[in-house]
Formats: C-alpha cells, sequence, structure tokens
C-alpha cells in the first residue's frame, strides 16, 4: 500500500468518526492517561528547589515518551498488517480530534443558558473554561463561549490535525501530550509558575504555526474582509502569543467584541478588548460559530489530502 494512503485514509475515517460519535462521556481516552502521567509528575516532582529544571524535564520526557510509544507501535502494526495500521490510526485520529466535542460544549452552554437560567449557564460554562464563571453576565457567558470555541479550534483541532500531517499519528498524540500539560500545569500561579513554566512555552511554540493557520483559514471559509482587519489589528496584543488570532478572526466576523478583564484562578487577568462593537450576542449565534468550526476542519484535512496527492 501507498504510503500516502496510510495518512489519508485514517484521517478521512477519523474525521468521520469524530463527526458522528464525537467523544463520548465515561469512554476511555488517551488524554486521560496522558493527564494521570502528569498529575503524577505534578505530585512527585513540583515540590523544594528546582522545580523549573523538574518542570521541564517532565515535559521532555513524557513529549518524546509520547511519540516513541506511538512510533514504535506504528511501526510494529505496519509489519503486521496494512489494513490492521490503518483502522487502529483512524481509532487514534478519532481520539486526537475534538471539534465534534468542542461544538457540543459550545451549544450545550447556549441551550443551559437560554433554558435553565444564569447560574445553570456559569455552572455549564465552568466545565470548559478556566475562568471563573461565578459572577458572569449572560453576554459575558455567550462571549466565553465564542471565545474558546476560536482558541480551541486552533488547540484541539487545527492544530493536531497540522501534526498529524507533517509527523502522522506519533506527531499528533505528542502535541495532544504537550497541550495537555500546558492546561493543567502552564499556570502563571504560585504553584506553577516555575515547574509548568518550560510547558506552558513548548505549548506556545508548537501553536505557533496551527494558530495562524486556524486564523487563516477561518477568514478562507467566511471571506470576511473584517476578520483579515481584525486579525492584522488585534491578533498580536493578547497575552498569549497565539490564542489572540484565532479570536481576533471570530470577532471579526461576527462583528463583537471579545476580550477584558476576567479572574483566573483566583487572579484578576487584565486582557485587551478585541474590536468595539460590545453588541448582545444572540442565543442562536452559536450556530454560526458552529458553522464556522466545520467548515475549518473540513477545510484543514482537505488541503492536508490535496498536499498528499500533488
Amino acid at each position: 500500500m501507498e504510503k500516502s494512503s496510510l495518512i489519508i485514509i485514517p484521517l478521512i475515517l477519523g474525521y468521520m468518526l469524530d463527526l458522528i460519535i464525537g467523544d463520548p462521556d465515561h469512554w476511555p481516552h488517551p488524554v486521560r492517561v496522558f493527564g494521570n502521567a502528569i498529575a503524577a509528575g505534578d505530585k512527585w516532582l513540583n515540590k523544594n528547589s528546582f522545580r523549573f529544571f523538574k518542570g521541564m524535564s517532565l515535559a521532555v520526557i513524557l513529549s518524546l515518551a509520547t511519540y516513541l510509544f506511538f512510533y514504535a507501535l506504528n511501526y510494529l502494526l505496519l509489519s503486521i498488517n496494512s489494513w490492521l495500521f490503518i483502522v487502529v490510526n483512524s481509532i487514534w485520529l478519532w481520539y486526537g480530534l475534538a471539534n465534534n466535542a468542542l461544538i457540543t460544549e459550545g451549544r450545550n452552554v447556549f441551550r443551559v443558558l437560554e433554558k435553565e437560567g444564569l447560574e445553570a449557564g456559569r455552572k455549564q460554562l465552568s466545565r470548559i473554561v478556566g475562568r471563573d464563571t461565578s459572577q458572569l453576565t449572560a453576554q459575558q457567558i455567550r462571549i466565553a463561549v465564542l471565545e474558546t470555541m476560536s482558541e480551541n479550534l486552533s488547540d484541539g483541532v487545527i492544530a493536531p490535525l497540522f501534526f498529524y500531517a507533517i509527523g502522522g499519528i506519533p506527531a499528533m498524540m505528542m502535541y495532544k501530550m504537550i497541550n495537555t500539560m500546558d492546561s493543567m500545569i502552564g499556570y502563571r500561579s504560585e504553584k506553577y509558575e516555575q515547574f509548568g513554566k518550560f510547558a506552558a512555552r513548548l505549548d506556545d511554540v508548537v501553536n505557533f504555526i496551527p494558530a495562524r493557520i486556524t486564523a487563516l483559514f477561518m477568514i478562507l471559509v467566511t471571506g470576511s474582509y473584517t476578520g483579515l482587519q481584525f486579525i492584522l489589528k488585534y491578533g498580536n496584543l493578547h497575552k498569549s502569543p497565539n490564542a489572540g488570532y484565532p479570536e481576533s478572526a471570530l470577532a471579526g466576523i461576527m462583528d463583537c467584541r471579545f476580550g477584558g478583564p476576567n479572574v483566573y484562578h483566583g487572579v484578576l487577568v487584565e486582557k485587551p478588548f478585541i474590536g468595539k462593537n460590545d453588541r448582545i450576542i444572540e442565543a442562536k449565534e452559536i450556530e454560526k460559530a458552529v458553522l464556522i468550526n466545520h467548515k475549518t476542519c473540513f477545510l484543514m484535512v482537505l488541503v492536508t489530502v490535496l498536499c498528499y496527492f500533488l
């Protein structure tokens, strides 16, 4: 079987599985294994002195171990049977792609807020964001969902597909490990300021190109000139070197305002505003963001397939 087929077929099958099944709760998932390994390393190493060196060592070891494990597994599968390789890699790609789950969670927040009220909406939002949701208004909840959907379109969809395109499942899963480390220990808090700093910076590096691809593809699938203007004007103003790009794109496309101060883990974090039109976000507008996610994901899959055909 041709090498291109070993990449393209799992990509298409995994993409279809994510569209149809998503990420059901309580199903086994490799990211939970990654999380357990990170939590164990955190408990064992994050104490006393040399915390930066310990955190860096943990990040490097777990990243390399993940890549080598999946590389060795693929080598074994390919030596047995090409179709077995394709089936297993399709499942790994499905696990590594979070588009359906991201869309479902975003819709759920809007639905709960609309049907059950403000307190229920705040609680539902807390499932998908790191900020304190206890004092947010309905408008702030909807804005938080849209910000999260744009940022995680990069982190949870385009970036995994980007690394799959350049290095197959081993590179994709190594990225997922790095991104999981950032979400668990990459905080500027007393506990993680030193221990999680390397993981946070490593996540910034690996997301540099995917974040900009995400923003560009969002503009291409919508044809929004305002979105492009927002990227150029606000993309590099965000505290994160990457998150500002897809967030700026969506804010421009939807002609609304993102950003502003929020509380994270008890600390007030000042973020610049993205856009000036502080209009009310309507409940139905979640579907526009959903369509953008679907189109952007499909475009990334299509571009990857075409690159391997050329």
